[in-house]
């Protein structure tokens, strides 16, 4: 056998690749700010798309600084009962409803 057998080593565990010559990719700081004025700082590469909120360690939500926060896009607008309405009808429909109901209370008291 050779003497510069590869005794004691565990095959897969280990890495014989060096990290000589290698250039992580350019990255940048980004700062965070929570309601209370705790600051998060977040690294990302430079191509990354930066997000505008960020959870903290804590669980809170932080803000980009210099940002805005911005409208939630997985939280539904509360629909009302005049927004659920005026999607099946149009004002000049609901105009002619009315006037028909009215109609029909003036007769009904009429009697």
């Amino acid at each position: 056998m050779s003497d510069r057998s590869l005794r004691g080593m565990r095959l897969g565990s280990q890495s014989m690749e060096s990290e000589a010559g290698v250039e992580p990719a350019p990255r940048q700081r980004v700062e965070y700010r929570t309601e209370d004025g705790e600051q998060v700082f977040v690294t990302f590469a430079t191509e990354a798309e930066i997000p505008s909120v960020w959870v903290s360690k804590s669980g809170k939500e932080a803000v980009i600084v210099n940002g805005e926060k911005p409208e939630n896009p997985n939280e539904k607008h509360q629909r009302t009962h005049w927004d659920m309405l005026m999607e099946r009808r149009t004002t000049e429909e609901l105009e002619e409803i009315l006037e028909q109901r009215l109609q029909f209370y003036r007769e009904q008291h009429a009697i």
